[in-house]
């Protein structure tokens, strides 16, 4: 065999719910950068699953097709020297036309197939029909997806027509090109059950292998699932699966860390009693020792003989956390091909990332998940960590050495204690933590400030190895032990949290503002000496507010008082040196009673008025929400100047009473009033950002402020080190 290679896919769903189609393409803005595909190529991969999807070419009728955005898009992967993998169906029930209930769907399917392969007959390989158990159990048996049915007859039907489009797909592509390969993919995992409930779980593994076991003509009356079929009047199509096979030449395998599940109906044990006669958990949530996705490879080999590719390897999560899940299904699959399995590839999935998948696609909230690339800004998709490591793998020359594939080793959540929900069932020998003790640190100073705090919490939080330092052990302007601290700490990356946080301070003491403005200058310049990535922290306040619309990264800035020229100061000394520059407006956290948040929460909760000015528009920032993106900028390398805010501009007087309802506290002691101030205020310093809104909405952030605020009061007393 030759090594493992690394495939890549996009995301390309079209996906209907009620009568709403959601095409992933358009979403991610794919759909309109064909520069998309020498991006892919640029990391070193060379074979792509690319959609060529039924619902984007023939949407009206069947005999009407458009093949200009395929054209053009498959050129350019000839072009590039890109091999695809061609999809026609993506998790949809097809066109209007047609459904996944539909008895003519599959000769549809057919026709549609016959139509691609004459215009692309020099395609090789081909995955029809993506995930058919899957998409069967979300669109006929749970109801998510259209046609929306609840019920094990339409399951079947869905799940068997769906296996009759595949073949009739082939039949009709192979007449055109006899070399035509099927790599079928579908979603593999496991169930685990306590023994009451171990035939349940018994089901559910025969089920997962329904795909590929019809395909590949294993469905016959020894079938632990014909019974059910039969009964249900579908044996005729079981034996015609049977007698004429389409096996796959290649099995596609999709795993994530919820794949594998735990059935367990006892109700003392979790409180809740169970919806369906008991819990279905993730595993990863509650059980320990499922062994991950390589004893499913060996599972897949064992049962089938046929070669085997990862074709989805994928994350939503943190950046450290998605390094992570790469490079251990990168490392479980170099495994099983060294015991001779025949393993050809992992695909990283999601290159330029997915919306909504969060819930399934059946909530538009325009929640994203970036991967390889990011597309939420203004210019060209940004290459995130993920690209990097992605083309370290392709290339064959990972350097573990370096510092993502250093965090890459660590242990994900998935394996940290962290992940339980609940007290842990033991299902076999538990994960051995892959964590490196010689991972550099990233070094963060400002322990005793809020920014040190929360950054040190979430690094705490998220598995990053980290230093925390105060004035006295690291005072930021001395150069030479700046110096030495870095040279005797050797972090990869430093985020720079201290300094001047007292705005009207600053007008009393304009030389001492600078002085620590400067330290931010000192660390910058040390940090950028010996290749250590550095952050460096500014404000809102460094802009005059003449700007009637919110503020981006271009504007010049122009500041009104001493703590904006210090700031100002920090940002062109620290971006000199090649410093991450964030900017942010006002912070709230539920963690600390030292933001105004708190401030409006103990005055409304007392009954007191609060006073909030009407006359300046800020956009209030979540500080949790401020430290995740900034520690993903940070594992990303990003450089230069980003605003990082909610994104939604309002006033202090607007932002109370917001926050007073979130609580559920009575907004009518929040009163109009100007604060009395010693420093000026700009009279609009609301912030967007030119790289894309990267944090969540405000809305979403204050339903995580009230529940994280109650958990917080709740502990006494308080802890000012509480994780982020």
């Amino acid at each position: 065999m030759t090594g493992l290679e690394l495939w890549g896919g996009v995301e390309c769903t079209v996906n209907r719910v009620g009568d709403r189609y959601r095409d992933q393409m358009r979403l991610s803005g794919h759909h309109d950068r064909i520069e998309d595909l020498a991006a892919v190529a640029a990391l070193g991969i060379r074979t792509l699953r690319f959609p060529v999807l039924w619902e984007r070419v023939s949407p009206d009728t069947p005999d009407h097709r458009d093949w200009a955005w395929s054209d053009e898009r498959l050129g350019e992967c000839a072009r590039l020297g890109i091999r695809p993998i061609v999809g026609l169906l993506h998790h949809g029930s097809g066109p209007r036309y047609t459904s996944l209930l539909d008895p003519a769907m599959p000769e549809l399917f057919g026709t549609y197939a016959a139509a691609v392969a004459e215009r692309y007959p020099w395609v090789e390989d081909w995955t029809p029909v993506n995930e058919p158990v899957t998409t069967a159990r979300f669109s006929a048996l749970y109801g998510a997806w259209y046609p929306h049915a609840r019920d094990t007859r339409s399951f079947w039907l869905a799940l068997l027509n769906q296996i009759d489009a595949t073949r009739a797909a082939m039949r009709a592509v192979r007449r055109v090109n006899p070399r035509a390969r099927l790599i079928q993919t579908d979603d593999l995992g496991e169930t685990w059950a306590t023994a009451e409930l171990g035939h349940v779980a018994d089901y559910y593994n025969a089920r997962r292998w329904l795909s590929w076991d019809l395909l590949a003509g294993k469905v016959d009356e020894a079938h632990p699932l014909w019974e059910e079929a039969a009964r249900l009047g579908l044996g005729d199509r079981l034996r015609a699966f049977r007698d004429d096979p389409c096996p796959p030449d290649v099995i596609g395998v999709n795993y994530y860390p919820t794949s594998e599940r735990y059935l367990d109906g006892r109700e003392e044990l979790y409180g809740t009693p169970p919806d369906i006669g008991y819990h279905d958990f993730e595993a990863v949530r509650v059980a320990d020792g499922t062994g991950g996705l390589a004893p499913l490879l060996r599972q897949a080999w064992e049962r089938y003989g046929i070669p085997l590719a990862v074709t989805e390897c994928h994350l939503g999560c943190t950046r450290e956390e998605q390094l992570r899940w790469l490079w251990q299904e990168w490392r479980a699959c170099e495994a099983v091909r060294d015991e001779g399995v025949d393993l050809r590839a992992l695909t990283i999935w999601a290159l330029f990332g997915s919306v909504d998948w969060n819930s399934l696609l059946t909530v538009e909230a325009g929640y994203y998940e970036p991967g390889a690339f990011d597309v939420r800004g203004e210019g060209a998709p940004r290459p995130t960590a993920i690209a990097r490591l992605a083309a370290m793998l392709a290339s064959g020359e990972a350097d573990e050495e370096h510092a993502h594939c250093a965090m890459a080793r660590m242990a994900g959540w998935w394996e940290r204690p962290v992940r339980f929900s609940h007290p842990p069932v033991a299902l076999g020998a538990p994960a051995t933590p892959r964590e490196d003790a010689s991972m550099r640190p990233i070094l963060i100073t400002g322990a005793g400030g809020r920014f040190g705090q929360a950054f040190a919490g979430a690094c705490a939080l998220r598995g990053l190895t980290h230093l925390v330092t105060d004035r006295a052990t690291l005072p930021i302007n001395d150069e030479r032990r700046v110096a030495e601290l870095l040279d005797l700490y050797r972090p990869w990356a430093v985020i720079n949290a201290a300094g001047w946080s007292d705005v009207d301070a600053a007008e009393a003491d304009e030389a001492g503002a600078r002085t620590a403005a400067e330290g931010g200058g000192v660390v910058a310049r040390a940090c950028a000496a010996r290749g250590i990535h550095c952050t460096v922290f500014s404000s809102d306040l460094v802009f005059d507010g003449a700007k009637e619309a919110p503020y981006v990264e271009a504007d010049a800035a122009s500041p009104l008082g001493a703590h904006g020229r210090a700031l100002m100061l920090a940002e062109t000394q620290a971006l000199a040196a090649g410093a991450l520059v964030v900017r942010s407006g006002p912070s709230f956290s539920p963690h600390d009673e030292r933001n105004a948040a708190a401030a409006i929460e103990r005055a409304l909760a007392a009954g007191r008025p609060y006073a909030a000015s009407t006359a300046r528009l800020v956009t209030p920032t979540y500080l949790p929400d401020l430290v995740s993106a900034c520690l993903d900028l940070v594992i990303d390398g990003e450089r230069g100047l980003w605003h990082l805010t909610n994104g939604e501009a309002m006033t202090p007087f607007q932002f109370a009473r917001r926050l007073a309802t979130a609580l559920g506290l009575d907004a009518g002691p929040v009163v109009a009033g100007e604060p009395e101030t010693l420093a000026p205020r700009p009279a609009c310093s609301a912030l967007r950002s030119q790289h894309g809104a990267l944090l969540p909405s405000l809305d979403d952030a204050l339903a995580r402020h009230v529940a994280a605020r109650a958990e917080t009061l709740a502990r006494a007393p308080a802890r000012s080190d509480a994780l982020v």
